[in-house]
């Protein structure tokens, strides 16, 4: 049985991004053995979108974001640990959303969602 999703960036600063992921994000890690670190994430989710061709979205892209619950707080207590952002908070549909850098060429999402998980009652 599937018990979870392990996520990974592949970087040529790996050493940085993992410095990035528990300093700068705030995620736990263990090592694992040789400096291998192994973050501890809140909950997830997974969507499946259409390919999107037109707007650099082709089928066979995987996306990693990362969800908040009030995104102009969030933004401002990641600046403040020197994370930087390289866009402006915008409405995207699904809810709103910005990107930050990551050593190694990332730019990830962050945003909050509009919609509401809950599931109706039976």
């Amino acid at each position: 049985m599937i018990t979870g999703v392990h996520t990974m960036f592949f970087t040529s600063r790996a050493e940085e991004m993992r410095a990035f992921l528990r300093d700068k994000l705030g995620f736990p890690g263990v090592d694992v053995g040789g400096g291998w670190l192994i973050f501890d994430l809140p909950p997830a989710e997974m969507g499946c979108h259409p390919d999107d061709p037109a707007s650099n979205q082709p089928s066979g892209l995987p996306y990693i974001s990362f969800i908040c619950d009030d995104i102009e707080k969030t933004v401002s207590e990641l600046r403040s640990r020197g994370v930087e952002f390289v866009d402006e908070i915008k409405d995207v549909g699904y809810g709103r959303a910005v990107h930050f850098k990551a050593p190694g060429d990332f730019a990830i999402e962050l945003y909050q969602p509009r919609y509401n998980k809950k599931m109706p009652e039976a």
